[in-house]
């Protein structure tokens, strides 16, 4: 058991959240979707999440928290930064590191925890890239669960795909509900 797990396991142990949902294979690579990712808080929870399974996985934060003393730490917990004034080629880079035989799970919180009009839709463009299947990671606060729940293989099908995260994550509300947005990417045409 590594350092991490036992680290992760203890966390749970005391926790007020209850662990639930599926486990992955720890040699496995994949996207993991955090929402509803309303809080900094709810991050804490999917990295104890990935602790508990052992999971080699990778996140992206916002560059600012990879700066001064704090800059080693988040590259040892996984993070990969991102400056979000200029995000091109992020995508890219990732798919190129997938294609190149990279195993890991890349954690992504397609929310943000800023109130917005939609999901930013990088995990899809980089899971239909990769073929990787989505495992929809959650945060339930009003049930206070939190894991993993099913793996789904994206079509191509925008709206259908997406019906299928809405679907899944209509009843979970994350630390902070107030902040919860619809899980609706800016590519997709709004229903009426």
């Amino acid at each position: 058991m590594s350092v991490r797990q036992r680290v992760a396991r203890v966390y749970w142990r005391f926790s007020r959240w209850t662990l639930t949902g599926q486990r992955l294979p720890a040699d496995g690579t994949g996207i993991l979707i955090g929402a509803p990712h309303t809080s900094n808080w709810d991050f804490i929870l999917m990295l104890a999440i990935g602790g508990d399974q052992d999971l080699s996985f990778r996140w992206l934060g916002k560059h600012t928290l990879f700066r001064g003393p704090a800059g080693p730490l988040m590259r040892a917990l996984g993070g990969i930064p991102v400056d979000r004034r200029d995000p091109a080629g992020l995508v890219d880079e990732l798919v190129a590191r997938i294609n190149g035989g990279e195993r890991f799970y890349l954690v992504v919180t397609p929310e943000g925890t800023r109130r917005g009009s939609g999901w930013k839709s990088g995990f899809y463009r980089i899971s239909r890239a990769t073929g990787l299947p989505v495992t929809l990671g959650f945060v339930d606060r009003t049930t206070m669960t939190t894991g993993l729940g099913p793996t789904i293989e994206l079509t191509g099908d925008l709206s259908a795909d997406m019906d299928v995260v809405r679907a899944f994550y209509a009843d979970k509300a994350g630390h902070t509900p107030g902040r919860k947005t619809e899980p609706r990417l800016h590519d997709e045409t709004p229903t009426t």
